[in-house]
């Protein structure tokens, strides 16, 4: 009980919160670089993935190269990366880490959505006399978004979590609060920066699933085989 007073302590102390090295800052490090990561990785994979998926070719491959790059482990990525050039070149070798990291749900999920929808379904729109674009756009796409909202859940979540590996390297973001309470052997400080860390993720988790509700195409009616 005493650590978990402790990390409370420091979570409402607000001396901890303010300056260039205090908990917002970190926070907001910590957003930027999740952000931008996963808003790359989705560029890459989804376009990929969803064509891949549409025209029924080469998806499999893709697949299994992505996942296979999910038994690196992505500080050996990160450390790799700090022995090149890249080492000066700011947060650019964490985002490429969790890049790679992030691509394997979104390429994985958004395919094997696109290649489950009901082929009946897509004969029955191509029957009414949609082009393939419309086919994609108004009856693929629409029933493969639960599978790809998925895999944009699960990579969002992991790559808010394993950003705090940036510190590990010198980098900002939330792990700075847990290396700082290691190396000062202040354990409520490194309960306090992880709970930081697993709060972000339940957020950006609450916030997609909100979004997912509330966008989701399948409100719309899609043609039927029947």
């Amino acid at each position: 009980m005493s650590v978990v007073s402790g990390a409370w302590t420091w979570l409402t102390t607000g001396a901890n919160w303010s300056g260039e090295g205090g908990a917002w800052h970190r926070l907001g490090e910590h957003v930027y670089v999740s952000g931008v990561a996963l808003v790359l990785a989705c560029a890459i994979a989804l376009p990929v993935a969803l064509w891949l998926g549409h025209i029924g070719k080469g998806g499999a491959l893709a697949v299994n190269i992505s996942n296979a790059g999910r038994a690196v482990p992505v500080f050996a990525v990160l450390a790799l990366f700090m022995l090149t050039p890249l080492r000066s070149a700011g947060y650019v070798p964490t985002i490429i880490a969790l890049v790679l990291f992030a691509v394997p749900p979104l390429l994985t999920n958004a395919y094997v959505g696109m290649r489950e929808v009901d082929r009946a379904v897509v004969e029955a729109a191509r029957g009414m006399g949609m082009s393939g674009g419309q086919v994609f756009l108004r009856v693929e796409l629409p029933l493969a978004y639960p599978l790809l909202m998925t895999g944009l859940r699960s990579a969002a979540v992991q790559v808010v979590a394993t950003a705090t590996i940036a510190s590990m390297v010198g980098q900002g973001g939330l792990g700075r609060i847990i290396t700082a309470g290691f190396n000062t052997y202040n354990t409520p400080q490194v309960v306090a920066g992880a709970l930081l860390a697993a709060l972000l993720a339940l957020v950006v988790e609450g916030l997609l699933v909100a979004a997912d509700r509330l966008l989701s195409p399948l409100r719309r009616t899609v043609p039927s085989s029947g």
